[in-house]
């Protein structure tokens, strides 16, 4: 016997309540994660990903370990896997989405 124990069986006993618990934990989970991640739970390899945005595999890897960086880059690593970039400020009254970041800077004015 090895110890281990599939996951559906070690819940198949839960209450409605306890199921509702580790769902609610699981959209949590996948609601932030790192890029690295996310790549990974999109089912892309670095290199898959770097052939969509036209750059080589090492470079998406910096990218990933990249604590800042440009919010176009930013969007064009969701983009190439097939998501939309959205940034939205939170406040104590509500949140707010912000729409600067949504235009083509190569149409932007200024004020």
């Amino acid at each position: 016997m090895t110890g281990r124990s599939e996951f559906r069986d070690l819940t198949k006993d839960f209450t409605p309540e306890q199921r509702a618990r580790v769902e609610a934990r699981k959209a949590e989970l996948r609601a932030a994660m790192p890029l690295h991640e996310l790549r990974k739970a999109r089912a892309m390899t670095q290199k898959a990903l770097g052939d969509a945005l036209n750059v080589n595999q090492p470079a998406v890897a910096k990218l990933e370990r990249r604590a800042d960086m440009y919010v176009s880059n930013l969007r064009a690593y969701i983009e190439a896997m097939g998501g939309k970039l959205n940034i939205v400020a939170e406040f104590p009254q509500g949140t707010v989405k912000i729409t600067n970041f949504a235009e083509d800077p190569t149409n932007a004015t200024s004020e």
